[in-house]
């Protein structure tokens, strides 16, 4: 058996140590690598990387690769929320095989380990998105809030402003598209979309699904207070 000298990387760039990383998570089939796998398929040392950048955890951060061990601390709402930014990117139900990065910031092993398998994570988060948010003290006072209209008073049952529980449900039921010109950013990226009241809330319209649509900022912006009614 022949020895051989291993190089320590000590004067290569910190791009060229991050696309090291990058290879050797590559050769193992994995979205990360620790210290330990880098020192087997790594051309250089581990201790280089970590001087360099400070820490493995950041290196890794730097390298665009998952955290080789679970984030300490992440609570069910950051779960759901990634969900929810992957739900939005799909435009549909996101897959076990989808939930990675980059376009995932947790893998499915961490929604298994929490909720016990991918699809239990799904209804937990089907659940909290149809789930009412609790109102602060502002929300509060919205609701007991008397309007005028033609010479009438109308109680206002619910808030102004949208939540993003509900903008999600909106979006997802509106497939992702303009309700009046049905272009979606899935189809052609740059459409910003806005979901927005058909009867307008200054006219008595209430914040509630059936009064809720999806709408392209152009055709939006366009609309104004105007509505068939």
């Amino acid at each position: 058996m022949k020895y051989r000298l291993k190089k320590t990387l000590r004067g290569m760039s910190n791009d060229e140590l991050l696309d090291d990383m990058r290879r050797g998570a590559a050769l193992l089939g994995k979205h990360t690598i620790t210290m330990a796998e880098y020192a087997e398929v790594g051309k250089g040392h581990p201790s280089t990387i970590y001087r360099r950048f400070g820490s493995w955890i950041k290196a890794l951060e730097l390298a665009g690769l998952q955290p080789s061990r679970p984030k300490i601390g992440i609570s069910n709402q950051e779960l759901f929320e990634n969900i929810k930014r992957l739900w939005m990117s799909l435009g549909r139900q996101p897959l076990y095989s989808e939930v990675k990065a980059p376009d995932s910031c947790y893998s499915a092993g961490t929604y298994e380990n929490r909720f016990g398998s991918w699809s239990k994570a799904l209804e937990e988060f089907v659940a909290w998105v149809n789930s009412d948010e609790e109102m602060d003290d502002e929300s509060d006072q919205e609701l007991t809030e008397y309007v005028s209209q033609a010479s009438t008073s109308k109680r206002r049952r619910t808030k102004r402003e949208v939540s993003e529980r509900m903008r999600f449900r909106i979006l997802l039921r509106d497939g992702f598209s303009c309700k009046s010109c049905g272009v979606s950013p899935l189809k052609t990226p740059g459409v910003e979309l806005h979901v927005d009241h058909i009867v307008p809330w200054s006219k008595g319209g209430e914040t509630l699904e059936d009064n809720l649509q999806t709408k392209c900022a152009r055709c939006n912006l366009g609309k104004g207070n105007a509505f068939n009614g």
